[in-house]
């Protein structure tokens, strides 16, 4: 560990938050029905429901990310979809999970490394 490790877990919330919200927003703005008809046509069962899932976690718990509150099971979810994003939309259409892959990665680091020292969740947070 180094004197910087701690903004290690900002960093991280930052980039992997941002680019969560940027897709969540879009997804805001397409709409349920928008949403729901594009996983309807990957074969994702309860398309309405996974709709409704998708542009929660992708806009509110990515601003729960950003801000560093209940960062760690808002991050797991945001590793469950991009392990279904990579297994449902990206493989079938031949492509590499370039992204997917990222995002992935960066929400299981933040499962791991939590909200992180500078976060605003720290304030919540019972002293030991």
């Amino acid at each position: 560990m180094t004197q910087l490790s701690p903004y290690a877990a900002l960093v991280l919330r930052l980039a992997v938050g941002g680019v969560f919200l940027r897709h969540g927003l879009q997804k805001f703005h397409m709409g349920i029905p928008g949403v729901a008809t594009f996983l309807h046509g990957v074969g994702i069962p309860f398309a309405s429901v996974a709709a409704v899932y998708l542009i929660a976690v992708e806009t509110v718990g990515a601003a729960c990310v950003l801000l560093g509150m209940v960062t760690r099971p808002v991050a797991a979810l945001m590793a469950v979809n991009m392990v279904v994003a990579i297994i449902a939309v990206v493989l079938p259409s031949g492509h590499f999970p370039e992204l997917e892959s990222l995002l992935f990665g960066g929400a299981l680091a933040l499962v791991a490394l939590g909200d992180g020292p500078l976060s605003v969740g720290i304030y919540f947070k019972k002293p030991l």
